[in-house]
């Protein structure tokens, strides 16, 4: 049976007023409940593949492939969870394991002694690299091989536009830690 459960007026699509009020029913969800359950089962199928290769879960890779691709292989503490959709208690805790593992290392902002930063260790770096292979490999057979090339642009540039405009009014803050002036140290 249909419901009859309706959004708030504050989700109206951006059509407007005259625009069909978004029901539970609605035949436009489609594509929002399969966006979730493929997210949920790819993501879930690569985190396998990486714990069991590997013994890092799917976040941890991610943190230390966020750490590899930053100037100076560091972020602050903030940032990386800003760019892991973490929460603050949640990075904190990511780190912590990450660091009894050797391979991640904490340190305080040069330039802000009240900043705490995650710097990715050598260790961290090498385990990354050997994780990639099977990372790669699993986003090539459960996503790449199986959507079209024109799906995976049209994707691309949707979900695109979904994450932008879901960050704006938000913090993105995506500028590491400023380097600290010679013969400057923390106060």
């Amino acid at each position: 049976m249909p419901t009859t459960e309706t959004l708030p007026a504050t989700a109206l699509p951006s059509g407007g007023p005259s625009a069909a009020i978004l029901t539970a029913d609605d035949s436009r969800l489609r594509a929002w409940r399969a966006f979730l359950e493929a997210h949920a089962r790819v993501t879930r199928r690569l985190d396998d593949e990486l714990r069991a290769a590997h013994g890092l879960s799917l976040a941890e890779y991610d943190a230390l492939l966020q750490l590899a691709r930053s100037p100076e292989r560091k972020l602050r503490m903030n940032q990386l969870a800003d760019r892991m959709v973490l929460s603050r208690s949640g990075i904190t805790r990511l780190i912590d394991r990450l660091s009894t593992a050797g391979l991640v290392e904490r340190a305080h902002c040069e330039s802000d002694a009240r900043g705490a930063e995650a710097v990715l260790t050598e260790q961290g770096l090498e385990r990354l690299r050997a994780a990639s292979t099977t990372h790669l490999r699993g986003v090539e057979t459960h996503f790449v091989a199986i959507v079209s090339s024109s799906d995976l642009d049209a994707l691309a540039r949707a979900l695109g536009e979904v994450a932008a405009r879901a960050c704006q009014g938000g913090r993105v803050d995506d500028e590491p830690c400023p380097p600290a002036a010679e013969g400057a140290g923390p106060a």
